[in-house]
């Protein structure tokens, strides 16, 4: 005997809109993933703007003072790494030169086709160039959404609280106001960490290179130090130009340069992000190491920059809802 298994309307309408929610989502998710973002960095910056706000200084004010800081910061680090790294550039091209002549010399051919199938190429530079402009300024274009959306963040921060009210209902207000300070308090915890992690990383590479005889060790250890918020790829870009560098000197300097990116990394993925990382939000080294790794499984470089933070999140949403201290020791 056959049981029939009956299905509501209701149900067919929950599961449908259900569905539609989802596939919303997904159309949805650099626009979510920009406001994933924004909060990090308003749970950063909102507790100096707390600060300046104790010395009288209007909340207006304090955030265009911090932009204004940070902005030059990211200027001054830029002016320093860019010269530095086309200068190095042309040097590595022009004692190239050279040993491509040499080729010629020794008696071996280049093929005819390898040559014509690089001259044709260049044919698509113009459309290959307009592509890049437009992905440039799209770039820029989200960038500086960001940076409005996170403008914009700080300046309602304090009301950030009533809107929560919709999700934990009316005489909630302290809730949600404890719930905002948690997110927060984590988000800034891990945004300290990433710090410490760009400077320990900077200066590792900068004795390294200091030591190996690099004449433009700083700006190298500076882009190393700032390519160390991108997990795991960060190390090996900051590589590329350093070992550009050592090519321009002898091969045995590219070794050696290669061979110290190698160690900062290991060290970097093996020691000191987990040990940074549960120093300053507490999250067990290995459930680090899972969290970058499925981050950047699921979402590339972005995945798993975005990892830990997203994990806190989860966290402390965890801890609210089943109230469990079994979630904190995680």
């Amino acid at each position: 005997m056959t049981q029939k298994i009956e299905i509501s309307y209701r149900t067919i309408v929950f599961t449908v809109f259900f569905l539609l929610g989802l596939v919303l989502l997904y159309e949805i998710r650099q626009i979510i993933v920009a406001l994933f973002v924004s909060v990090i960095l308003i749970s950063a910056l909102n507790p100096v703007v707390n600060k300046l706000e104790r010395y009288r200084i209007p909340r207006l004010l304090a955030i265009l003072l911090i932009y204004l800081l940070i902005i030059g910061s990211v200027g001054v680090a830029l002016a320093m790494i860019i010269p530095s790294l086309i200068d190095q550039t042309e040097l590595f091209i022009s004692r190239m030169i050279p040993y491509v002549k040499d080729v010629g010399l020794l008696g071996i051919s280049l093929d005819s086709n390898i040559i014509t199938n690089q001259i044709s190429q260049l044919g698509s530079v113009p459309a290959n160039l307009l592509k890049f402009v437009i992905n440039l300024f799209s770039n820029l274009f989200g960038i500086f959404a960001l940076i409005i959306i996170t403008f914009y963040l700080l300046v309602e921060r304090k009301n950030l609280n009533k809107y929560l009210l919709i999700l934990f209902g009316e005489g909630q207000e302290k809730k949600a106001e404890e719930f905002v300070d948690k997110v927060e308090k984590r988000l800034g915890d891990w945004v300290r960490g990433e710090f410490i992690l760009m400077s320990t990383i900077g200066l590792m590479t900068f004795i390294g290179l200091t030591l190996l005889g690099v004449e433009v060790a700083l700006p190298l250890a500076i882009l190393s130090g700032l390519l160390e918020i991108v997990p795991n790829i960060g190390p090996i870009i900051s590589a590329v130009p350093a070992m550009l560098v050592g090519l321009t000197v002898s091969p045995v300097m590219t070794l050696a340069i290669a061979a110290l990116y190698l160690l900062v990394q290991q060290s970097e993925n093996s020691f000191i992000t987990p040990k940074v990382m549960q120093k300053t939000v507490g999250v067990n080294p290995l459930i680090t190491i899972l969290a970058l790794t499925i981050g950047g499984k699921i979402g590339g470089i972005m995945g798993a920059v975005l990892a830990i933070p997203f994990l806190l999140v989860v966290q402390v949403i965890s801890v609210e809802l089943f109230s469990s201290k079994r979630f904190q020791n995680l």
